[in-house]
């Protein structure tokens, strides 16, 4: 849903894989740092769309701006600063799409 914003959207993805017992063992955290900023670690292991691996990414403009993720067995796990949570979940969700847009074609 391309009109879909980035946090309807991850409720959205969240809730769909809520059957009793993922949420319990997997899921998705968000949390603050110390940096400060955020970080977030989102599970697929058990979804129909597991993640494959990607080294770390670390996109640093300043210490003040920056944002890095990886993905490791099917653990997405990303962190920025206060202002890159948006952008976080974002590239979360285009690394799914681009899984599920493989998978269609």
């Amino acid at each position: 849903m391309p009109d879909q914003n980035t946090f309807e959207w991850i409720c959205e993805w969240f809730s769909s894989n809520c059957n009793g017992d993922w949420e319990h063992d997997f899921g998705l955290t968000i949390e603050t740092i110390d940096n400060p900023g955020w970080s977030i670690t989102i599970d697929t292991a058990e979804t129909s769309t597991i993640l494959p691996d990607k080294q770390w990414i670390l996109i640093e403009v300043n210490e003040l701006d920056w944002y890095g993720y990886k993905i490791s067995n099917g653990r997405f796990e990303a962190s920025g600063d206060p202002k890159k949570l948006q952008l976080l979940l974002n590239l979360f969700r285009k690394e799914l799409d681009s899984i599920i847009s493989h998978k269609q074609d």
